[in-house]
């Protein structure tokens, strides 16, 4: 069974940039699609980004499209996401997921696409 670790949240003012990583453990996750997702309080988990397990395809939310960029690196069996001009609505808890697609190409992004998740990572902006 998979372990995921999150890390490199904190507190940082808007404008500025956070990189989180999720560590795998248990198993590889180079047949595994990787994803992102968020939970600001009161509001349910929401997609975040998303990325193919050959690394090659990735996919994002509107609302953070062109500022966060998702990666991986399989021999270090860990996912990143690299957060730029951070805003106050980015205010959340980061879970990291993994996944099987069935593809090396397809990206997922549906909450029950994932099998496993990490714990969170808190992340918050100030204005």
């Amino acid at each position: 069974q998979v372990q995921l670790v999150e890390s490199g949240g904190g507190l940082v003012q808007a404008g500025g940039s956070l990189r989180l990583s999720c560590a795998a453990s248990g198993r590889t996750i180079t047949q595994y699609s990787m994803g992102w997702f968020r939970q600001a309080p009161g509001k349910e988990r929401e997609f975040v980004a998303a990325i193919s397990w050959s690394g090659g395809n990735t996919d994002y939310a509107d609302s953070v499209r062109g500022r966060f960029t998702i990666s991986r690196s399989n021999a270090k069996n860990t996912s990143y996401l690299q957060m730029n001009s951070l805003k106050p609505e980015d205010t959340a808890v980061y879970y990291c997921a993994t996944g099987r697609s069935g593809n090396p190409f397809k990206v997922i992004s549906g909450p029950t696409e994932f099998d496993a998740w990490g714990q969170g990572t808190q992340v918050t902006v100030s204005s």
